[in-house]
């Protein structure tokens, strides 16, 4: 996680984007690998991250294990959401 307005400008679908610095690496990896980002997040230390892919699917990125579970606790199981 970095601090808000630690960003690189990145080349993304032939237009520079302002790039979180400590995800740029997964941002790049993502794009390099022929899947979309369109927007991205590092939380900045006060909120999981997030990366939004083309295809509208969203990842949520938390900074450690034990976070993660403390966030993905948070939802309903999927087969009580109405999707």
């Amino acid at each position: 996680m970095c601090e808000r307005g630690d960003t690189i400008i990145m080349i993304i679908d032939g237009k520079p984007r302002d790039i979180d610095r400590c995800i740029a690496p997964i941002i790049k990896a993502l794009n390099d690998g022929g899947i979309k980002t369109i927007a991205s997040c590092c939380g900045h230390y006060i909120r999981p991250g997030n990366i939004v892919l083309e295809d509208e699917r969203e990842l949520v990125i938390c900074p450690n294990y034990d976070v993660a579970r403390k966030v993905d606790a948070t939802f309903q199981p999927l087969s009580q959401i109405d999707i």
